[in-house]
């Protein structure tokens, strides 16, 4: 049995509470489905699809919902709670996925969204990782020079440049000698293709349309304060979907132009709301 993937098992025994799949009938080794995903009308026999992870007491058990992701693959996941050995993240099933501390690049909060693989840990347990992501992104784009594309940074290589995964799966840096100080993990960029690289891999330049951009966003968002009378009722803090329904604008959009209101003290920030000056 493979922790972390899909695998096709065969119903070998209904009980009250589910019923338990094998690869084989007569294996010792078997793993439960819970009842309430059982499918309607399933008999001993058939053979079904499913995914197999650990529940809260480590114990091994099969769904038919669908991760966001299996063992290797990458996601870009929301962060529900960050507590102090680690972050649980949403991927989609019943159980949310640990992000070891040790496995961050850098701070989060609740409602950041980070891209991450799935990984086994030292003691046989799925968990999340945002490092060691370069080698496992494509490097087939269909992108060209001179193309416009959003990615999002997913690492500083101070030597080199800002890593970043065009569409959160495509392998892509901005050069070393184009200022990305104002950029933080996560967040996702819009920019023009320089070159494709012989091994598939894209360089990029930050384009100039999205500092454009960011001022636009910056006016909107005093917009909004100013309907606010003054007072936004909410920071970047506050979750994608509040942010969105209010200033139409990303959680990352938003961001980056209350980033730029607060650069040009237009605007203080509380713990709780944004407050023009």
């Amino acid at each position: 049995m493979r922790l972390g993937e899909y695998q096709k098992l065969k119903v070998i025994k209904k009980v009250e509470f589910g019923i338990y799949l094998a690869e084989h009938e007569g294996d010792e080794m078997r793993v439960l489905l819970p009842y309430k995903q059982v499918p309607e009308g399933t008999s001993v026999g058939d053979e079904m699809e499913v995914f197999l992870y650990k529940d809260s007491k480590d114990r091994l058990i099969a769904t038919t919902n669908k991760p966001k992701f299996t063992l290797g693959g990458l996601a870009v996941l929301r962060v529900l709670e960050v507590g102090k050995i680690g972050a649980f993240l949403d991927w989609g099933l019943e159980k949310d996925l640990f992000l070891p501390y040790k496995e961050m690049t850098t701070r989060l909060e609740a409602d950041d969204e980070v891209l991450v693989t799935l990984y086994i840990d030292k003691s046989k347990r799925l968990c999340a990782s945002m490092k060691k992501l370069y080698d496992l992104l494509r490097t087939d784009s269909p992108y060209k020079k001179d193309d416009m594309v959003s990615g999002r940074v997913y690492e500083f290589g101070h030597d080199f440049g800002t890593f970043v995964a065009v569409d959160d799966c495509y392998s892509a840096m901005i050069p070393v000698h184009e200022d990305c100080s104002h950029l933080r993990i996560g967040d996702v960029v819009e920019a023009k293709v320089l070159g494709v690289k012989p091994d598939g891999k894209l360089d990029l330049t930050l384009r100039e349309k999205a500092y454009l951009q960011m001022d636009a966003d910056a006016e909107k968002v005093m917009g909004v304060i100013e309907e606010f009378a003054g007072v936004l009722p909410f920071t970047d803090k506050a979750s994608p979907e509040v942010i969105k329904r209010e200033t139409g604008l990303s959680k990352n959009a938003f961001k980056r132009a209350v980033g730029r209101l607060y650069k040009e003290r237009r605007i203080e920030i509380t713990e709780r709301a944004i407050r023009k000056l």
